[in-house]
């Protein structure tokens, strides 16, 4: 049975919103490989942060050589699914909810009841969380982790790193100066925001090579939807900041297998038309051969309005 959110949760609604089209433009370009031969597999995209309410969409591969357009999305997604996120202590039923996107189609995500009197689930900084899918009679597990947030030290807009001819004038660059925790094994994910729009994917970090040291000067490009087009004049609008702009980044710590699905996720975005790569499976981290991730964010926030 799906179900409408009702209106008491409009805030509930505008997250599940956000993070679906979040998901959805993430995920644009990622191919999985199924040439028809082969069952199609589960899809599993979920998260959790610091604060905010646990939420997972449920969809299954389409095949290589299927028509993609609205109604065949709307098809993917798996319903009466029995999903649980528990952090060893408290564990949650999430409830189906189907959001009319205007176009003669639905889409669908899990989320908390907003129906119930008690408390919702949210995330809280350095507990583990269990992830149970049961759909078709087979059990989806993943654990994640939502680290301890390392926020950033400094940020700042100034001219672009890299222009070209049709870069405008006003073009600004976000910059950042970060220090790493003497720790190692640290992962940071992060978004940005113009303005009250939808937070977008603008980079994924690893401490690799800076464990512990200050990182100065780290250019970030404005995420933005797949769908807005990439040529140089729309990509420079699109990835730089303009003077007057509310400008929000989103710095999240991840774990590790997190990193590793995003990471393999960008390398397959890059592989997209190079005619010597071969395709790229995305590296998920959840059991029983399911795609995609199950991801905790750590996560702290700076706003700025971009100076002239």
């Amino acid at each position: 049975m799906k179900y409408r959110i009702p209106g008491k949760a409009s805030n509930l609604r505008l997250l599940i919103i956000s993070v679906f089209v979040l998901v959805m433009t993430s995920c644009e370009k990622e191919v999985h490989i199924n040439l028809g031969t082969s069952a199609a597999k589960v899809v599993i995209q979920g998260a959790i942060e610091n604060g905010k309410v646990p939420y997972v969409i449920l969809t299954s591969t389409i095949s290589f050589f299927s028509n993609v357009d609205l109604a065949t999305l709307q098809n993917s997604f798996l319903h009466d699914a029995v999903i649980t996120v528990s952090d060893g202590t408290k564990t949650t039923t999430l409830k189906e909810y189907s959001i009319d996107t205007g176009a003669n189609n639905k889409v669908y995500i899990y989320s908390v009841d907003t129906s119930g009197s008690t408390g919702f689930m949210t995330g809280e900084i350095g507990k583990f969380y269990t992830l149970s899918v049961i759909y078709g009679g087979t059990t989806y597990t993943s654990v994640t982790k939502i680290p301890n947030p390392a926020g950033v030290d400094t940020m700042w807009f100034d001219k672009p790193e890299f222009v070209n001819d049709k870069t405008p004038a006003t073009a600004r660059q976000m910059f950042i100066n970060y220090t790493d925790p003497d720790t190692s094994g640290n992962y940071v994910r992060c978004f940005t925001r113009r303005g009250n729009q939808l937070f977008y994917p603008s980079g994924i970090f690893s401490d690799e090579v800076v464990n512990g040291k200050v990182v100065n000067k780290i250019g970030i490009l404005g995420g933005y939807a797949a769908s807005s087009g990439t040529d140089n004049r729309n990509r420079d609008s699109l990835v730089y900041f303009f003077p007057g702009e509310t400008v929000t980044l989103q710095w999240s710590s991840i774990d590790k297998g997190v990193y590793t699905f995003w990471n393999s996720v960008d390398f397959a975005k890059n592989a997209v038309g190079n005619p010597f790569s071969s395709p790229i499976n995305t590296i998920s981290n959840i059991s029983n051969g399911a795609v995609g991730v199950w991801s905790g964010y750590g996560s702290v926030y700076v706003t700025m309005v971009v100076p002239n």
